[in-house]
This record gives structure tokens, sequence and C-alpha cells, in this order.
């Protein structure tokens, strides 16, 4: 059996057996070392070659960022920064039609940028704002779809797991991919309030209407920096230590991580339970991430054995296939697996096997990961799987909310995600690539 034909009915099973509910990281794993024990016709060899990749996967020190940044979301999300944010946005644009939307965008946005964590941002911003948009006279497909859509800011406003993960795999500067994903986040927030006045104005029907009391009194720019202050001085000891050469991203999650442990304890949010708890979650987090990680290296090492990679560069290139054409068929496969995988595991799965047919085109792999990112974001809204629909169901307080309300209120956000996509890709200069 060649190569091509093993690695084909070797994706077919993965699939079918992650369709069956077998774990990702598990189907992976099992499938790529049963693909190479078929190739090779010795167990022993197989075992050797997952052995050393299961050694060598993550034993890097690049890959310290990733429990880093997960504690860092950890402190945040328990300091309550996320409902400080919205309180600040929400006195903000109170007056303006659609302004509780907005204010739910802008507040995932900023809190994008001291966590990197949809799901986090998903689960919050839940039980903060639905309430609230829901009590001032929004729908509930309304308030839901806002929640949603904008939780997925969190994937691409650096520091982003999501483009950490990408990095890894690539092998492309984490930096960079943060500063490439910084432009596109901002263009993204900003077509989501567009679409948010746009669907206030003209689907009232969609969205209700809040009705704000003209007595209604801000917070006034004293409260409200004081509100902020404790984000502002995370996202430029982070960032600002990033890009301006302080810190290596490892060095800066730590840093991160340390400085809102220090925000949450004046806060008086920590104690030795709660350490305990939040350590905890951030070592189910990162095991699993990792897990998935290593998975994805063996399945990366068996297609390298089967020479799957040049092949498909070999049929692509013998097609005559446009650099249009093999980014479209990524975008599509993209979307297709978001229908029945988390945003990690699709990375994991299409990165490998398509970079080289990418290079042939010499493509800017930076660019690639913010076109990557924002494809399987779109996952995250789209059914069955939905992670990010799934977490707002599992975190509303009102259970009448199904899960049909929620995905048919993220559509229109799902659509303009595609509308971000294709201005990425047609104007890849957003993403400060060449």
């Amino acid at each position: 059996m060649s190569g091509l034909e093993l690695g084909s009915i070797s994706l077919i099973v993965m699939i079918a057996l992650i369709y069956l509910g077998m774990h990702v990281a598990i189907a992976l794993a099992s499938v790529s070392f049963v693909a190479l024990w078929f190739y090779k016709g010795n167990v022993l060899v197989a075992l050797s070659l997952s052995t050393l990749v299961t050694k060598d996967a993550i034993a890097s020190y690049s890959f310290g960022v990733v429990p880093l940044f997960v504690l860092m979301g950890m402190f945040v999300n328990e300091a309550g920064l996320g409902k400080d944010i919205y309180t600040v946005a929400n006195s903000a644009f109170r007056k303006l039609n659609g302004g509780l939307g907005i204010a739910t965008v802008a507040a995932n946005a900023v809190f994008a940028a001291i966590t990197g964590i949809s799901i986090a941002s998903a689960a919050i911003f839940t039980r903060i704002a639905v309430p609230e948009m829901m009590r001032y006279g929004h729908t509930a497909k309304f308030s839901v779809g806002v929640v949603a859509g904008s939780s997925v800011l969190g994937m691409l406003i650096p520091p982003s797991v999501l483009l950490i993960v990408y990095g890894l795999i690539a092998e492309v500067s984490i930096a960079d991919m943060f500063t490439a994903g910084i432009l596109p986040g901002i263009v993204l927030a900003i077509l989501y309030c567009v679409l948010i006045l746009a669907l206030c104005r003209f689907a009232p029907g969609f969205t209700g209407r809040a009705v704000v009391p003209d007595d209604a009194v801000g917070l006034g720019l004293i409260k409200s920096l004081t509100l902020l202050a404790p984000t502002v001085v995370l996202i430029t000891l982070v960032l600002g230590g990033i890009y301006g050469g302080v810190f290596t991203p490892t060095e800066a999650g730590a840093a991160g991580a340390f400085a809102a442990m220090v925000i949450a304890a004046v806060k008086g949010k920590l104690s030795w339970p709660v350490l305990w708890r939040l350590a905890s979650d951030t070592g189910r987090i990162t095991a699993s991430i990792l897990f998935l990680i290593i998975a994805a290296s063996m399945y990366s090492r068996m297609l390298g054995v089967l020479g799957i990679p040049s092949l498909l560069a070999q049929e692509l290139t013998g097609m005559e296939a446009s650099f249009t054409m093999v980014l479209l068929i990524y975008v599509a496969l993209m979307i297709f697996l978001g229908t029945i995988l988390d945003s990690t595991s699709i990375i994991l799965l299409l990165v490998p096997l398509f970079i080289p047919a990418f290079l042939s085109y010499d493509v800017n792999l930076v660019w690639l990961g913010i076109v990557t990112v924002l494809g399987v974001e779109i996952g995250l809204l789209t059914p069955p799987l939905g992670i990010a629909c799934f977490v707002i169901k599992g975190s509303l307080e009102d259970r009448t909310i199904g899960l049909k309300t929620i995905f048919l209120g993220a559509l229109p956000f799902a659509l303009t995600m595609g509308v971000a996509l294709l201005t990425v890709i047609l104007f890849p200069s957003l993403t400060f690539s060449n």
C-alpha cells in the first residue's frame, strides 16, 4: 500500500473516530501509530518513532508560554476585570441605539488583550452582558449572539493562545504573530459594531430596542479610569514588554501572570483554596493543549514518513492549481472541520499538511496564521459543535434560551467574520506581512 493510499485511509478513519466521539488527541495518536506500523511493517519501529515524537514535541522552552498565559487569564477572570471593563463600556455607549451591544464588543476586545482565551470571554460576558441587555429590552437571540460573536476576539487580539499554538506548530515568531493579529482584531471589532448598528436600525424585530432612562447617569471620568487602571497596567506590561523588546513572549507571560495575581490579591479575590483551584484549572487546560500538540506532532511525523506533504504539493503542482484554489480548499476545510472539531485541533490537523504546499507558493506564514485563526474562529459559532455557543448555553442563568436561539443569534456574526477573513486575504498588509 502506497503512502498516499495509507494516508487517505488514515484521514478517513480519524474523522470517523472523531464523529463517533473519540477524543481528538487519542484519535490522532492512535491512527498515526497504526499507520506507521502498517507502513514500516514493524511495530517496534512505529513505537520508537512515536516515543521520540512524544519526548521531543513539547521539550522546547517556547512551550512555557502556554501555561503562563492561561494562568494570567485565570487571575484576570478571578479579579473581575471583565466586569469592570463592561461597566465602563456600558456607561460610555448607553445612550446609543445598539450601545449595549457595542459595549459588549468593546469590553470583549479589551478583555481579549489580557486573556487570549475565547471560552473565558464567552463564559464571563454571558453572565455579565446577556442579563443586562435583556433587562433593557434586547431580545435573547440578539443578546447571546453579540456575546458569542464578540467572544471570538480573544482568539485574534494578542496575546492569543491560538496564535501561540499556530506559531509553535508553524515555527514562526510568536511576537510576529501577536503583531499581525492587532489590526485584523480591530477590523473585526469595528465590523461587529457596524453590524450591531445596522441590525438595531433595520431589523428591530431581531434585536429588540433597548430603553435607557433619560436620567441615567454615567460613571464619570475618574471612576472609569479607576476601574480601567488595572487593565491598562496589565496590557502595557505584557504587550508593551514584548513589542518594546523587554520580554520574550514566555517572559511576558510570566510577568503578566504575576501582575494579574497581584491585582487579584489587592482586590481581595485570592485565598489559598482559590489559588489551588486556579492552579488546578490551569494545569488541566495546559495539559489538554499540550496533549493535543503531542498527538499532532505524531500525526505530522506520520505524514512526513508517508511523504504526504510532498505528494500533496506535487499533486497540486500537477493539477496546475493556482494559489487561490489551494487557499480556497484550505479555508473550506477549516470551516467544514469547524462543525466537528475545536479550533486548536483544526490547526493541528491542517497546518502540518498544507504548509509545504503553501511554501511552494512562497506564502508568508505569519499572514497565513491570521487567515487560519480567522477561518477556524468561524467554527466556534457554527453547528453542530460551535464551542462558544455551547459555553454560552452552559453559562446562562436563563435556561429557557436554547441552543437554536444561540446559533441563530450568532449567525450574523459568523457571516461578518467571513467578511473579515476576505478582507485579510485581499489586504495582507493588515497583518504587517509582505
